[in-house]
């Protein structure tokens, strides 16, 4: 099978589990986008994700999506993994949204650099929703003061919630932290706040974005799923 064959048969089995998903939760598959993260992957191999229907891809480093964004024309790049401050300077302009926003300090330096080129970013932030001691992002139990902190924050729009769930051998285990940030979620939405438009439930990749669409989630990040495994 080439590269295109490939990629193409994971893509429709990943359709099929999203639909499937979507029909127990009675849901639209409209509902739910698919993120292809390309962390190590070619140029060639993003293209072809690309030529197939996928036009939103997500990177983990920003050296990478600096090396990736002039070569790959016409798609929409998310910033999905660990944001270092001095490095928000050079992605603000090529990303459309920030995911994993984890403490104030990385919201202070965005709306900073986004004020210099006169943009309001999109950001999610990212939960630590297990309390995991490996894991970046910020404990549920902060929430209320970053929510509040937020509205100082003209070059910024809060869309939503991201989380790395545990990865676990029976993704059914994650069920109870998909819950928790749907929770989070609808929680905040009902909040009356400027620079808030909760759009976004980012959660769910490969071992369990199916469980992830049940509780709600409405953007998965795929990479394994699509391009298989990676070699580091």
């Amino acid at each position: 099978m080439t590269e295109k064959d490939i990629i193409l048969k994971n893509l429709e089995n990943i359709n099929n589990n999203i639909e499937k998903a979507c029909i127990k939760a009675n849901r639209s598959v409209d509902d739910v986008k698919i993120i292809g993260v390309t962390k190590t992957i070619d140029i060639k191999r993003i293209n072809i994700l690309k030529e197939l229907g996928i036009k939103t891809f997500g990177e983990n480093k920003a050296q990478e999506l600096l090396e990736k964004y002039d070569n790959i024309k016409d798609v929409s790049w998310h910033f999905i993994g660990n944001l270092q401050t001095n490095k928000v300077k050079y992605i603000i302009d090529k990303v459309d949204l920030i995911h994993s926003v984890n403490s104030l300090k990385l919201l202070s330096e965005i709306n900073k650099r986004a004020s210099y080129i006169n943009k309001n970013m999109p950001i999610l932030l990212e939960i630590n929703i297990a309390n995991e001691k490996s894991k970046t992002g910020l404990l549920a139990q902060d929430l209320p003061y970053i929510i509040d902190e937020i509205e100082n924050f003209k070059n910024i729009t809060l869309n939503g919630l991201m989380c790395v769930a545990p990865f676990v051998e029976n993704p059914q285990q994650n069920t109870q932290y998909f819950r928790k940030m749907r929770k989070l979620f609808i929680d905040i939405s009902y909040k009356n706040k400027d620079n808030i438009n909760m759009k976004y439930l980012s959660m769910g990749m490969t071992n369990d974005y199916h469980i992830a669409i049940e509780e709600g989630a409405n953007m998965i990040r795929i990479g394994t799923g699509i391009f298989g495994k990676r070699n580091y």
